[in-house]
């Protein structure tokens, strides 16, 4: 189909649809709070990391090493934080600033549509356009294994440029900063099958310069594993035996330290695809049932089902996963549809569709119907407008975005020292939970007063202090 004929849209129209979605997913990473566990705990690991400067070793608190993840994302939102503030908006930025680079360099593979038609297909799929704002690892980590895969396959054209042989390791490098050797783990498998299935092996050894790119591989990611050990020994044993193979490989695994094993039905993951990249998940298995015969005979539409189907097939037998885990497959997704959208008739019904789902969030946070969701699931609106001069205190356990918005000035503490605080005769604020609050001894209700509350937890403060 030629490009006149698909329809209404045309080159100017995708491009303004492209930044019309960058643009709405800016508004959301202004104007939505960090929301507890795993955005808020991510922002407070930076803000930890620009407020101490310690660069090296990211803290999840004060004095409390944060082992589970290497620190590339936490770098790039400190360095933002130290640059503009610790505004939500400029600890996301780096993600956004991911996003915009990933959907312009995929307009080269736009050639038989429109330059911003991949781009605008990739912020189409609900898991990336997600992403795109969320402060956590999965980001940085689909990046680096984007930009290892189509290294990969640029460095082994016969036309190749110099370049792409030496980004394929930058990549590795990248992906061992941003989540580990789970980079390694997603990409060199569906590389190797697909050398073998087409014959590339030979081709593969030849084309990249292994020992000079094994060296750059480790002069950037070793560095920081060697200085990580050196200063909290045992983080090798916790980090790649606990992280990479206990967490997945092992249900009863109970070593996690900053979190808990999220036990999942036996292939969820599979769920989770389909869910994830819906609408063009039907569209993927209609052109999987339709399009096989030429799709197998075709180097590149194998390369791209290998890359993106590989990682559901990882993590099947799986257990202790969460959706975000399916996100390094959503740049494969996008480019394979790009490949057979000529073939495809129902071209307006999913581009509607998936156009659609970003624009009924966007209704949705506009018109307040959203605000109930987020605002229960942070601390932020209730520990404002605090008198800055009482302490304020967790009882039994913290959130992370309470730490965050405290600044870290939230301390936890226990009944005893609350029984303590109010046998003194203390000012004070204390962040209790609803089921903490109604199991309380009555003599300690009738000495506090809620300042402020959501659905899971309140701001108390002590009668003395108003």
């Amino acid at each position: 189909m030629k490009k006149n004929q698909v329809f209404l849209f045309n080159e100017k129209l995708f491009q303004i649809i492209f930044w019309g979605l960058v643009s709405i997913r800016a508004v959301f990473n202004y104007g939505l709070p960090l929301m507890d566990n795993t955005e808020a705990r991510y922002a407070e690991i930076a803000r930890i990391m620009t407020e101490t400067q310690n660069w090296i070793v990211p803290h999840i608190d004060y004095g409390v090493p944060f082992l589970a993840k290497p620190p590339l994302s936490t770098w790039a939102s400190a360095i933002c934080i130290n640059i503009f503030g610790d505004h939500a908006f400029f600890i996301r930025l780096p993600y956004l600033l991911l996003t915009i680079g990933v959907g312009l360099f995929l307009s080269r593979y736009g050639k038989t549509t429109f330059k911003y038609f991949p781009g605008v297909l990739l912020l189409c799929i609900p898991e990336f356009y997600l992403h795109s704002g969320v402060v956590s690892t999965d980001m940085f980590l689909s990046f680096s294994i984007g930009l290892i895969m189509l290294s990969f396959w640029e460095a082994i054209k016969d036309d190749s440029k110099t370049y792409w042989k030496y980004l394929f390791f930058l990549g590795l490098a990248l992906g061992l900063l941003a989540k580990g050797p789970i980079a390694v783990i997603l990409t060199l498998p569906p590389i190797a099958l697909w050398c073998l299935i087409t014959n590339n092996i030979k081709r593969a050894f030849k084309a990249l310069p292994w020992i000079l790119g094994i060296i750059l591989l480790f002069s950037i990611s070793l560095p920081w594993y060697y200085l990580a050990e050196k200063s909290n020994p045992g983080f090798y044993d916790y980090f790649i035996k606990g992280e990479h193979f206990e967490r997945y490989f092992n249900p009863g695994w109970k070593g996690d330290k900053y979190g808990f094993v999220k036990q999942q039905p036996f292939g969820i993951i599979w769920i989770f695809f389909i869910i994830s990249i819906f609408p063009w998940s039907i569209l993927l298995i209609n052109l999987l049932i339709k399009r096989w015969t030429s799709i197998k005979i075709n180097s590149w539409a194998l390369f791209l089902l290998i890359w993106m189907f590989w990682i559901p097939v990882f993590f099947t037998s799986s257990k202790s996963l969460i959706h975000p885990y399916i996100l390094p497959s959503s740049i494969p997704v996008a480019l394979f549809i790009v490949d057979y959208w000529e073939t495809v008739k129902a071209k307006k019904r999913y581009l509607y569709i998936g156009l659609g789902i970003p624009l009924i969030v966007f209704f949705l946070f506009l018109s307040g119907l959203a605000r109930p969701f987020y605002v229960n699931h942070t601390d932020k609106y209730i520990l404002e407008n605090l008198n800055p001069k009482s302490p304020i205190y967790s009882l039994n356990k913290k959130t992370y975005s309470s730490q965050f918005y405290t600044r870290g000035l939230i301390k936890l503490i226990d009944k005893e020292k609350l029984k303590y605080l109010i046998k003194s005769g203390a000012t004070f604020y204390i962040r209790i939970t609803k089921d903490t609050w109604e199991k309380l001894d009555p003599n300690i209700k009738n000495r506090l007063e809620l300042f402020k509350g959501n659905s899971k937890a309140g701001i108390y403060q002590s009668l003395l202090s108003k």
